[in-house]
């Protein structure tokens, strides 16, 4: 009988499980961090296997969202889907109001429903773990279960996906070469999700790159720079741009879909970034180290040299390769499981960066065979990182940081006053509290009634002895009675203070 892996059975109870768990299990995929690589692997192989909606379902979902017929609102719609999923699957359409060509979007009926009940399941396994599996609770799952409850949420509402799409048009709205959706807003709303078709070869299909006029160079080019411009610049990230999800349209544009899962990053998680890739390259394990300490939550407990050090041992067997032969985003993995040992919380976003540069690295040399990530992303992780900011961001920065200052000295007198108030109140007190001297305190008392008994039994001993010297009153064993009491309660107290000592 074959035997199979914990990741095989993890990844067959999840598909039994259904959506939900399908979805956490492709989360847990990318977490290098939480589960060890050879079940993430195989989590990687969740997929949506679900039967599509009949079109009489669309239909009933489409004419409760809109209030009326399907023909008042679609000069023609295709009953076969574009595409299925666990949450939604997607349609062709022609709008009657413009006869523009749309994709429609369409949420699963119940799926809310299902969604929330299997995460109340979720959510009693994580509680039970926390309370009774103390191993666990260095991973702090509740945070996990917490995250995935908020990125299910965003995922089933399309009103906040539009909007995604929308800040992301903005965004590049000056970038010829990058194409972002039209969202139809005054469709769209919470299970529905009306969007402009973009006709392209999505990336994942062989021949998308064999139209004529394309250049594999310039496509790669224009989906590096569209991807570090979102990380560097614009600090909200497509989290989901597998090669399905990048379209190749004409004159070497590329076309972006599919915006359920983003990321944000602020300034300092932008910063912390560039300087990760470029310590990556020069080899600088303890910079690398106290850039994942600042980006996590406090703690006193992490061994900043130990860390190194385990780095160190991850990332010098490729020093001096060509990044053109390592997986700088698997590294990077590797490195978060790494610190995830050392006890350091990591952002989800964190983890969803260095995930998308696995997938984007993956698509890099389906285009070009020798890509070399880093290389091309160096210049905007070195301009970041040595401040190259336009002099009207500068100035808005140091007005911010002005203002702070500012509320920090305005407000420093009335703290100082409050404070010294406190302290001179009559019933001010100072708590002191001791940490870890429990053991040593057990081990004073052992130690004290161990001392008491050894004194008992003594006084018992020398007591018996001078009897028996003494040699008066009735006898016992040729031994006055007394004595001999005396002797039998020092034993029995000895026997007593030795099963004590063989109990510590």
């Amino acid at each position: 009988m074959k035997k199979i892996s914990l990741g095989e059975r993890l990844r067959l109870c999840f598909e039994q499980l259904g959506p939900t768990f399908v979805k956490l299990g492709q989360v847990l995929a990318s977490r290098l961090d939480l589960i060890p690589q050879d079940v993430a692997e195989e989590l990687k192989k969740l997929h949506d296997q679900v039967p599509a909606l009949s079109f009489l379902q669309v239909q009933t979902v489409l004419e409760s969202h809109f209030g009326t017929r399907l023909s008042d609102i679609f000069e023609s719609i295709e009953k076969e889907p574009l595409a299925a999923a666990s949450i939604a699957q997607v349609h062709r359409a022609v709008l009657k109001e413009n006869g523009a060509k749309v994709v429609v979007k369409i949420q699963r009926p119940g799926i809310q429903e299902l969604i929330a009940e299997d995460l109340s399941v979720i959510y009693t396994l994580v509680e039970l773990m926390d309370r009774y599996v103390p191993e666990t609770r260095v991973y702090n799952l509740p945070a996990i279960a917490n995250e995935f409850f908020k990125t299910l949420e965003l995922e089933t509402n399309f009103i906040i996906e539009a909007n995604n799409i929308r800040r992301f048009k903005r965004n590049f709205a000056d970038e010829p070469n990058i194409k972002v959706p039209k969202v139809y807003m005054s469709y769209t709303g919470q299970k529905v999700l009306v969007l402009e078709e973009l006709e392209g070869i999505p990336l994942s299909q062989r021949n998308a790159l064999e139209q004529e006029g394309i250049d594999r160079e310039a496509i790669l080019k224009v989906g590096l720079r569209c991807y570090l411009k979102m990380v560097f610049n614009h600090g909200l990230f497509h989290g989901d741009l597998h090669a399905g999800n990048l379209l190749v349209l004409p004159n070497n544009q590329i076309g972006l879909i599919d915006f359920g899962v983003v990321g944000r990053l602020n300034k300092k998680t932008q910063s912390a970034i560039a300087n990760m890739l470029l310590a990556l390259v020069n080899e600088d394990y303890e910079r690398f180290a106290y850039e994942y300490v600042d980006l996590s939550p406090y703690t006193g407990h992490v061994d900043v040299d130990r860390f190194a050090s385990d780095l160190r041992d991850l990332l010098a067997p490729y020093y001096g390769l060509t990044f053109k032969n390592v997986n700088s985003g698997r590294l990077l993995l590797e490195s978060a499981g790494i610190a995830a040992k050392h006890g350091l919380q990591l952002s989800t976003e964190l983890v969803l960066f260095f995930k998308s540069i696995v997938v984007i690295e993956g698509m890099g040399r389906i285009v070009v065979k020798d890509f070399d990530f880093l290389s091309y992303s160096l210049e905007f992780a070195d301009e970041l990182v040595k401040g190259k900011l336009e002099t009207s961001q500068v100035l808005k920065e140091l007005v911010v940081a002005a203002k702070d200052l500012s509320s920090v000295a305005g407000s420093f007198p009335r703290h100082l006053k409050q404070f010294l108030r406190k302290i001179n109140s009559p019933s001010h007190a100072v708590k002191l509290e001791h940490i870890g001297l429990e053991e040593f305190r057990t081990s004073m008392v052992n130690s004290a009634h161990t001392i008491f008994l050894g004194l008992v039994i003594g006084g018992f001993l020398i007591s018996s002895s001078i009897v028996v010297f003494i040699d008066r009153g009735p006898k016992l064993f040729e031994m006055p009675i007394i004595a001999v009491f005396g002797y039998s309660f020092a034993a029995v107290l000895g026997l007593v203070a030795f099963y004590r000592y063989l109990q510590r």
